[in-house]
């Protein structure tokens, strides 16, 4: 049974999965309150049009343009309004920016994480969601990843700051009581995407007649994931809020990225150029996720195929630009 008309709190609510997630949980009756800080890091227009697209359709949204990092600025919302639960979404993405912005994460990923935590402890909200990273496996050789698995071997910065994520909220889960949930999604796509993912990039370059760049010769596979699937998932997991537990949040099927790259020109109907280059620093060659664990605890059930997803973000994208 799910709990209808609580107030939660998104971090990250201008982003990808966030902007998505407030439109669900507003959509069934839920107060949202979403904190970002809009940066810079990609297209800032990109992130005020997701939270035009929220404002237009709800009153019931409230907008705090702050930085979790900002203990004061988070302090002063978690006092101003009764929070019953915090979906804490924010982060600095990214496998390949965080090798040349390291400090970037220091701040957002683990400070911001941990002030989320303290302000949670201090103001009684018991009941945390966070999104970690199909990234903490690391280099893991056995497929598909399984929550059961060590993740000691992070080969980013990135991913080493969402296990200290995970870590960090189980230490005030044990010592507080704080429920805490964490989400490892896997390589999630879809309409209102980030521009610094494949999908964005290799859609804009083929349609401007531009090279992609297809990393490792294309010996690459990835559990492509729709973000309507993560969405549900997300909201499952607010509802059910589990004392301490992680879930991998995936397809649960591993696609090949030239057959990936094939249904985006299929849908474009071009055919891109492709500046084949090897593995960057980082980066896996493949990412498989077992989600018989969150199928059995959170009933997920990932409804949408790969032609279908990028099929809806090709649609999405020429109808955004202008195309």
């Amino acid at each position: 049974m799910s709990e209808k008309n609580k107030i939660i709190l998104i971090t990250g609510a201008a982003g990808f999965i966030g902007s998505h997630v407030a439109l669900a949980l507003l959509e069934r009756g839920d107060t949202v309150v979403g904190v970002d800080n809009i940066n810079d890091y990609y297209d800032p227009k990109l992130k005020a049009a997701r939270l035009e697209r929220i404002q237009d359709r709800y009153d019931g949204f409230k907008f705090f343009k702050t930085d979790i990092a900002d203990y004061q600025a988070m302090e002063k919302i978690f006092k101003a309004i009764k929070i019953d639960k915090v979906c804490h979404l924010a982060a600095q993405a990214g496998v390949r920016y965080s090798l040349t912005h390291p400090f970037v994460y220091e701040r957002t990923n683990i400070l911001g994480t941990l002030n989320i935590l303290e302000l949670c402890r201090h103001q009684g909200v018991m009941d945390l969601i966070f999104a970690s990273s199909s990234s903490v496996y690391g280099n893991n050789k056995e497929l598909p990843f399984s929550e059961a698995q060590r993740v000691d071997t992070p080969i980013s910065l990135y991913a080493a700051s969402k296990k200290n994520n995970e870590e960090m909220a189980f230490t005030y889960h044990h010592l507080y009581g704080l429920n805490c949930t964490g989400l490892r999604f896997f390589t999630v796509y879809g309409p209102w995407g980030r521009p610094d993912m494949a999908l964005f990039l290799f859609t804009k370059a083929i349609l401007q007649g531009e090279p992609i760049k297809v990393f490792n010769n294309g010996e690459m596979a990835r559990d492509f994931t729709y973000v309507d699937d993560i969405v549900k998932g997300v909201v499952a997991a607010i509802d059910k809020s589990y004392p301490y537990e992680i879930f991998n949040l995936a397809r649960g099927e591993s696609i090949r990225l030239m057959d990936y790259i094939a249904e985006i020109e299929k849908n474009l109907g071009q055919v891109a150029k492709k500046n084949m280059l090897p593995m960057q620093p980082g980066d896996v060659p493949a990412t498989s996720a077992s989600i018989d664990k969150a199928k059995d605890m959170l009933g997920y059930e990932p409804k949408t195929s790969v032609p279908e997803g990028v099929g809806n973000f090709t649609l999405w994208y020429k109808g955004y630009y202008g195309v």
